[in-house]
C-alpha cells in the first residue's frame, strides 16, 4: 500500500470461532475504513457557514458600540469599549417586556395548536388510507402548502376584522393554519413507519381509539412532534407580514413588528437599532442551538421498531 492512500484497511486474520447451535461459523473480519475528506462540499458548507456568521457578528458588534463608534463607518472593529447603552434604549423604545410576551403567547399557542391538530389529522389520514376521503383531504391539506400568505392576504385581513380577530389571537389562528399543511406531511409519513400491530395489541386489551392515540401512538411521535414544534416555533416567531397586517392596534403588535420603528425614526442609532434586532434574535437562535439534534432525528428518523 502506497504512502499517499489515505484509505486504510485493517483485517482480523484470526477471527475466532463461535457455536450457533451444532453448526460452526467464523465471525465476520472486522474492516475499519478511513474515507477520504470531501473537500468541495467542505469548502461549500464553509462559505455557508461565512456567509452567517459575518451578519451576526456585524450585529453583534454594533448592538455593544456607542453611537459614536456605531457611525464611524467601520462595522467589523470590535467596540471600545463595550456599551448597553443601545440595549436600554431600545428597552425602552420598543416596551420591550410587552412585545416580548406577545410574541411568547403567540408562538407558544402556535406551537402546541399546530402539534396537536397535525398529529389528530395525521392519525386519521394514515390509518383510514383506503378510504378516498381522508386520501383526498390528504390531497387537499398538501395542495395547500402552494398557497403563500400574501396571495389571500386581502380576504383574511378583511375576515378577520369582520369576526373580531384583527389581534394576536386571530395571528395565532393563522400561524396553525398556514403550518397545518407541512406538519401534517411529516406527522402522516412518520406515523404509516408505525407498525399496526401496535395498535391492534392495545384494542385487544381493550384501549380505545382514543386512549391508543394518547398512550401508545402519541408518545411514538414525540420525534417528530419536536421537530414540527420546531419548525412551527421558527415561522411563528419571526414572522413580520402576517401580524403587520393583521393586528389593527399598534400596541399589540408583536417583536418582529416593533422592530420596524428603527427603519424609520431611528435610522441613524445604528448601535440601538442592532440591539433591539439581537434582543428580537436571541430566542430564536437559543431554541435552535439546543433543539436542533431533534430536527435532525425527527426528519430522518424512517422507521420505529416495536
Amino acid at each position: 500500500m502506497s504512502s499517499t492512500q489515505i484509505a486504510l484497511t485493517v483485517e482480523d486474520v484470526n477471527a475466532e470461532r463461535v457455536l450457533d447451535g451444532d453448526a460452526p461459523r467464523k465471525r465476520p473480519a472486522a474492516r475499519f475504513r478511513m474515507e477520504r475528506v470531501n473537500w468541495p462540499g467542505t469548502i461549500i458548507l464553509m462559505l455557508c457557514a461565512v456567509t452567517v456568521l459575518i451578519p451576526l457578528y456585524v450585529t453583534v458588534s454594533m448592538a455593544f458600540k456607542t453611537q459614536s463608534q456605531a457611525v464611524d463607518g467601520n462595522a467589523f472593529s470590535l467596540p471600545a469599549p463595550f456599551s448597553i447603552d443601545g440595549f436600554v434604549t431600545a428597552w425602552e423604545l420598543t416596551d420591550f417586556p410587552r412585545a416580548f410576551m406577545i410574541s411568547v403567547l403567540v408562538t407558544a399557542f402556535s406551537v402546541a395548536g399546530t402539534v396537536l391538530l397535525a398529529a389528530w389529522a395525521s392519525f386519521a389520514i394514515s390509518r383510514n388510507w383506503d378510504r378516498k376521503f381522508f386520501r383526498y383531504s390528504f390531497y387537499y391539506l398538501l395542495a395547500a402548502m402552494f398557497l403563500p400568505f400574501p396571495v389571500v392576504a386581502l380576504p383574511q385581513i378583511q375576515l378577520t376584522g369582520l369576526t373580531g380577530l384583527d389581534n394576536p389571537a386571530g395571528v395565532t389562528i393563522l400561524h396553525i393554519m398556514f403550518q397545518l399543511s407541512f406538519s401534517i406531511l411529516l406527522f402522516t409519513a412518520f406515523l404509516r413507519s408505525i407498525p399496526a400491530e401496535l395498535e391492534e395489541s392495545a384494542r385487544i386489551d381493550g384501549a380505545s381509539t382514543w386512549q391508543t392515540f394518547w398512550q401508545l401512538i402519541f408518545p411514538l411521535l414525540a420525534p417528530m412532534s419536536a421537530t414540527v414544534g420546531i419548525f412551527a416555533f421558527l415561522a411563528s416567531w419571526n414572522d413580520f407580514m402576517m401580524p403587520s397586517l393583521i393586528i389593527s392596534d399598534p400596541g399589540a403588535q408583536t417583536l418582529p413588528v416593533v422592530q420596524n420603528i428603527f427603519q424609520t425614526q431611528f435610522s441613524n442609532n445604528y448601535n440601538v437599532s442592532f440591539a433591539s434586532y439581537l434582543m428580537a434574535m436571541a430566542p430564536a437562535i437559543i431554541v435552535y442551538l439546543f433543539t436542533q439534534r431533534w430536527v435532525v432525528e425527527g426528519v430522518t428518523q424512517g422507521a420505529v421498531k416495536g
